[in-house]
């Protein structure tokens, strides 16, 4: 079988852009249609390495232990039920010859033999010649606390979850990105970089997501940043720092 490592293809041209990274995503969602939380792990596959990385949350969800050596890129697809393996491995293959997001519901086999429905959200990260370098995602477990409905609804519910699962994902990455600008504008640390974003949001009435965005698209010379937001940048800055 081959794996997402072997996949690190240039996306077709045709494909839209994919603002991809993982972040820092709570271990247990709230999603529509029930209270009660669902375990969640991340990963991210660097293509061009072939180093990946899982979170204590997806060893938990995969029933492998969290040791101090890297999953082999393998193993994520490793568990997928037997039925399901050809799906997901094309969802894959498609992530990284498009550049596109991905989601797949499948069936997981823990390593006790357990069984388990989950959704996979993937994100593809493209380099600035647009090749796919990396992959970074989500596997949810989706196993409890959903009643019984007709197919149709049960479909309805899930693309409705999958939505806020990468609504959330492009937030973090929004969010990661703008911190990554601020941290080289002011000579600050991760934390200061957020707070900093939630003190803009907060004395402009701008969403932390919707600062960090116009952050990025200002270092990216997308578009000039709102003249509230450049003021207290100004006022924040180190002397001899421009914003």
């Amino acid at each position: 079988m081959t794996t997402p490592s072997a996949l690190h293809r240039r996306p077709d041209p045709a494909g839209s852009p994919v603002n991809a990274a993982t972040g820092r995503v709570h271990r247990t969602l709230h999603l529509a249609g029930t209270d009660a939380p669902r375990p969640a792990g991340r990963f991210r596959g660097d293509l061009l390495t072939e180093r990946w990385w899982w979170s204590p949350e997806l060893h938990a969800l995969y029933g492998v232990p969290d040791g101090p050596t890297q999953p082999p890129a393998q193993l994520l697809l490793a568990h997928v039920h037997p039925e399901d393996s050809r799906a997901v491995q094309e969802a894959l293959t498609a992530a990284c010859t498009t550049g596109e997001a991905v989601t797949r519901e499948h069936r997981l086999v823990r390593a006790d033999g357990e069984q388990r429905n989950v959704v996979l959200v993937c994100e593809p990260e493209r380099d600035d010649s647009g090749a796919v370098v990396a992959l970074g995602g989500l596997v949810v477990d989706i196993t409890e606390g959903r009643p019984a409905q007709p197919a149709d609804e049960q479909v309805r519910h899930l693309e409705t979850e999958v939505e806020q699962l990468r609504s959330a994902m492009a937030s973090r990455a929004a969010i990661e990105q703008a911190k990554g600008v601020l941290m080289l504008l002011m000579s600050c640390g991760d934390q200061v970089a957020f707070d900093l974003l939630a003190h803009i949001s907060s004395h402009t009435h701008r969403k932390v997501r919707d600062v960090a965005v116009a952050i990025v698209d200002s270092a990216s010379g997308r578009h000039p940043l709102p003249d509230d937001v450049r003021e207290i940048l100004h006022d924040a800055s180190p002397p001899g720092r421009s914003v």
